[in-house]
């Protein structure tokens, strides 16, 4: 059974306004109620709340080149934001995934340009990764869910085919 969904920008401007106004909100809890390089373990070893800036590209990558990351990140945003509006897809795992990579981007571009650099807390100590944000958090699992909607749309693009010619044979049959 093929889901889709009715209001698909609907479900685009939901998506994509809680996932920024997430992002936005714990980045101003955390530049507010922290110092910077505070830590604050959650579960000590694993997770803390660590508060930082960085001005490069996600997980602190391209310090010092924050034009060229501006660049690249508002032509994204701008092409999934076209997209959004302008496809006819009824998907929701499309529309959800790449309406949370549009929440990551419009959130990590908002402290750019605000505050030119990002605020970063999540600390996932774990497996010594760098710390990040919700944002960050939005656009990883965003591209995880794409890769997903990808692998399964050929399996039900190829099951409508069949259904479809199934259907012309049939009503010559008849």
């Amino acid at each position: 059974m093929k889901h889709t969904c009715r209001h698909p920008k609907l479900l685009a401007l939901i998506v994509t306004a809680v996932g920024v106004l997430l992002d936005q909100a714990t980045k101003l809890l955390v530049s507010g109620l922290m110092e910077q390089r505070e830590s604050i373990p959650i579960i000590e070893g694993v997770l803390h709340l660590t508060y930082i800036t960085n001005d490069g590209a996600a997980f602190g990558m391209l310090d010092d080149k924050r034009w060229i990351f501006m660049s690249v990140s508002t032509v994204t945003i701008l092409a999934i934001a076209a997209y959004l509006v302008f496809t006819k897809s009824r998907q929701p795992l499309y529309i959800t995934s790449l309406s949370m990579i549009l929440s990551g981007g419009i959130g990590n571009m908002i402290d750019r340009v605000v505050l030119g650099e990002v605020v970063d807390f999540i600390d996932f100590r774990l497996i010594k990764f760098a710390v990040f944000n919700g944002a960050d958090s939005f656009v990883c699992v965003g591209a995880a869910l794409l890769f997903l909607a990808v692998l399964l749309e050929p399996k039900e693009a190829a099951s409508e085919t069949v259904t479809e010619e199934t259907d012309e044979e049939d009503s010559r049959d008849a």
